[in-house]
């Protein structure tokens, strides 16, 4: 569970040991926290890598995996588990996909990755049809009148992507200053000269609501007053928070909302049932990706004992072993 870095590397090490694995994550795309939250950024500390972008550094980690043909399923949230008989567990997705497990390996970072709402009455009323925290299809708010919410790179990079399709667009950030990258920012504010486009200091106030349809929303500015904006699709680009979710629920001993796992095993306190990454902790436990790779490696050998206790157990080398050649593809 989990597509983030570690859960990627996990992949591998499983691989590299003839177990193959089904990779679960809430985001509609691999990465977690790297890809949702910081693509671009640099990272300094993998090894044999002096930079890499923390997309690159995903991009490097599915191309690595690749020999092991895992199966994605993402923008799926597991909420349900349950230990079956002989060992094995039983999971489902929101999206109703089960799942029969010899093992399951945590992976989830700080959590599965939940949208900031908007913090209006009646908002939840009108989420998924009227307003919206991802686009899902950019071809369904063609000529429509939008408002978008946010200083971010997503709420830049929408509001150009959207500005000449849209009948009209206003975008509404509660700061002068964006996040969002200067050549972004630039062009907007080209626009808003320009008169393509309207952007506004302010926070949202309230929905303008007629006959149980959205009709738009009132924004107060920094003085205090308010003001209507029409609009028939609100985007709202507030960010994203780590929400542990139903794996609180699974009666794993926590402690600080991470799950306690041993130095050896990397295995939580319900056998089958392994964390790596940022979800665990231990003593000494750093919060680094190095650290998760680490885990990572430990935990495909506990693994593969647990499924296969009758097995013996060698350290083969990726540069010289025939049988690691042949799980990864490598020619003769």
């Amino acid at each position: 569970m989990g597509a983030g870095p570690c859960g990627l590397f996990q992949v591998f090490e499983l691989g590299l040991l003839g177990i193959g694995a089904h990779v679960v994550d809430s985001l509609a795309h691999p990465g977690g926290q790297c890809a949702e939250l910081y693509p671009d950024k640099p990272i300094y500390d993998i090894p044999a890598l002096p930079v890499c972008g923390a997309q690159e550094l995903v991009d490097r980690l599915l191309q690595q995996i690749k020999p092991f043909k895992p199966q994605l399923h993402l923008g799926h949230e597991v909420v349900e588990f349950a230990p079956r008989e002989a060992g094995r567990f039983h999971l489902r997705s929101a999206g109703g996909v089960s799942f029969d497990a010899g093992c399951v390996v945590i992976a989830a970072g700080v959590g599965s990755f939940q949208p900031r709402r908007i913090a209006l009455p009646g908002a939840e009323a009108f989420e998924g049809t009227r307003i919206h925290y991802r686009v899902k299809s950019a071809a369904e708010l063609e000529g429509k009148r939008l408002v978008i919410f946010g200083g971010g790179d997503s709420a830049l990079d929408w509001t150009l992507e959207l500005l000449g399709k849209a009948t009209s667009l206003t975008l509404v950030h509660r700061r002068h200053e964006f996040r969002a990258a200067p050549a972004s920012v630039a062009r907007m504010q080209q626009h808003v000269a320009a008169g393509r486009m309207r952007c506004f200091q302010a926070l949202p106030h309230s929905l303008l609501v007629e006959d149980g349809a959205l009709r738009g929303v009132n924004i107060r500015a920094p003085d205090g007053t308010v003001e209507p904006l029409e609009a028939e699709q609100l985007l709202v680009f507030f960010g994203l928070h780590p929400k542990l979710g139903p794996i609180a629920e699974w009666g794993l001993a926590l402690e600080r909302k991470a799950l306690e796992v041993d130095t050896e095993k990397f295995q939580t306190s319900l056998p089958g049932v392994f964390a790596v990454g940022d979800i665990n902790t231990y003593p000494g436990k750093k919060k680094l990706i190095l650290s998760g790779f680490h885990e990572a490696a430990l935990a495909a050998f506990a693994i593969q004992h647990h499924l296969y206790p009758q097995k013996k157990q060698f350290l083969q080398y990726t540069t010289t072993s025939p049988l690691m050649h042949q799980r990864l593809g490598v020619p003769d």
